[in-house]
């Protein structure tokens, strides 16, 4: 990647039938955007909040000149296309099906070297943004805990940091 690539960074994580929600947040995130470079995807145990259900996270870089508030609409109407109530004042402290927030905006590989403690506060999503950078950077990266495998229309992905391209032509994702 030797070209500066200018985007976002989302956190994202469902905990609510959490293999097909987060399959289905990166395919709605395809009817905005070709290419989604996604680090390893973590099952990580509910934290700050009251419940059972294991959460599904990933960090999802996405290059765009867009701006950042057409961007939080484009999240916040996945969320809701997913059931998820943006209007319930306690919302982030409940099981959810689809969560997607903008961390920060980033240009690689100059932001290769930014702390994650910079860009959020929520430690458990700290190995997947090092990942993301690394990758995106051309770097190494030594992950610690195993991806969780998921599948869309037959592409596997989350067990290790990738590229997914989509084919406009024939709505075919692949990976790169």
């Amino acid at each position: 990647m030797s070209e500066a690539q200018t985007g976002f960074l989302l956190g994202i994580g469902s905990n609510i039938e959490p293999d097909e929600n987060l399959s289905k947040i990166i395919a709605l995130l395809f009817e905005h955007f070709s290419t989604l470079y996604l680090s390893r995807i973590l099952r990580i145990p509910p934290i700050g909040m009251n419940s059972h259900r294991d959460f599904l996270n990933t960090v999802v870089f996405v290059e765009t000149d867009m701006a950042e508030q057409t961007l939080k609409k484009i999240c916040n109407d996945i969320e809701i296309k997913l059931g998820r109530d943006r209007d319930d004042p306690a919302s982030k402290m409940k099981d959810r099906p689809a969560d997607l927030d903008i961390l920060t905006a980033a240009t690689f590989p100059d932001d290769k070297n930014r702390a994650a403690s910079s860009i959020t506060d929520e430690y458990f999503i700290y190995p997947l943004l090092d990942e993301i950078s690394a990758y995106l950077s051309g770097s190494n990266y030594s992950s610690q805990q195993q991806g969780v495998r998921l599948t869309i229309d037959n592409l596997s992905f989350g067990q290790t940091a990738t590229t997914i391209h989509r084919n406009a032509g024939t709505s075919n994702k692949r990976v790169g």
